[in-house]
């Protein structure tokens, strides 16, 4: 049986012509060179979806100035990227569907997606729109959710990333997949730990009275944890691995945790767990608590997306 032929992994981003999407491009055009890859631009009209009693469904065909408007955004955005990276090979394309079917369908475990905190979807109002929310959730690889100041991204390096760990599954993908990137990028590497203590009684006089203090214990802990994780990920890794890591361990709520870590930094690194059927809640408290306030890029990692590899 002949073997299935695999692709060379890509860049995806998802553009509008909006601001923020060209802050998405720019990043996106920057990450392709790091990676040395294609960067697909995809613009998204969401035509209307008909269903018919005999035909099944179909979408109507854009008229034809929706059409000559779709290539001249797409236009636009790749005389971009040849402007800011010539060397950047690009393919660029319409789809019919609304965006975030578009970037699923145009994705592949080993790419990347790219895209604005908003400007693509319906409710423009939300920081992180609905297209990054969905597109994060779901996509089959990771999804870097780039922020827009004026219409560019406040970093396009990679030279220091933060990430975020507990003690679940979900943070030793987060991690893996931050020490991935700072190895292809030479970059520092940030590892966040927090926890917030409950004091249901006085800590002052349960000291006095010879109890250990609850900081003291959550931080060993936390210093066992984070060496126990980072020797796992490092271990399943090559032997020539050489990243410069530092670790931030905290007591603090795990998102003010990673925001602070994160100034001065180029990227934070969140696992999402992709539990529930609410869309808001598709990414888990922590993803969406950074990705509604941080202003550099968020690499996510959505639940299964690495599975296969």
């Amino acid at each position: 049986m002949a073997s299935k032929e695999v692709r060379p992994a890509r860049v995806v981003v998802g553009i509008d012509g909006s601001d923020n999407s060209r802050a998405a491009l720019e990043w996106a055009a920057a990450e392709a060179v790091r990676r040395d890859a294609v960067l697909r631009i995809v613009h998204a009209l969401g035509m209307p979806l008909i269903v018919s009693a005999h035909g099944g469904a179909a979408r109507f065909e854009p008229t034809p100035e929706i059409h000559g408007q779709a290539t001249g955004v797409l236009g636009e955005a790749e005389a971009h990227v040849r402007k800011l990276h010539p060397t950047v090979e690009t393919d660029a394309l319409t789809a019919m569907e609304e965006a975030p079917l578009a970037l699923l369908r145009q994705s592949h475990p080993h790419d990347l997606i790219v895209v604005g905190t908003r400007g693509m979807g319906t409710f423009k109002s939300l920081f992180v729109g609905s297209v990054s929310v969905r597109v994060a959730a779901h996509a089959p690889c990771p999804v870097v959710v780039v922020p827009s100041h004026k219409g560019k991204p406040v970093s396009t390096s990679m030279d220091r990333i933060v990430v975020g760990v507990d003690g679940s599954r979900n943070a030793h993908r987060a991690l893996g997949l931050a020490v991935d990137l700072a190895a292809e990028s030479d970059a520092e590497l940030v590892v966040v730990h927090s926890w917030e203590v409950p004091y249901p009684y006085d800590p002052v006089a349960m000291t006095a009275a010879g109890y250990q203090p609850q900081e003291d214990l959550f931080e060993r802990q936390s210093e066992e944890l984070v060496a126990e994780l980072l020797a796992e990920v490092i271990d399943e890794r090559r032997e020539d691995l050489n990243v410069e890591i530092s670790v931030v361990r905290t007591q603090d709520s795990p998102v003010s945790a990673i925001l602070k870590a994160s100034e001065g930094a180029d990227a934070i690194v969140v696992g999402s767990r992709g539990r529930g059927t609410v869309r808001g809640l598709l990414l888990g408290s922590v993803s969406q608590g950074v990705l509604h306030r941080s202003t550099i890029p968020v690499v996510v990692l959505p639940r299964h997306a690495d599975e296969d590899e």
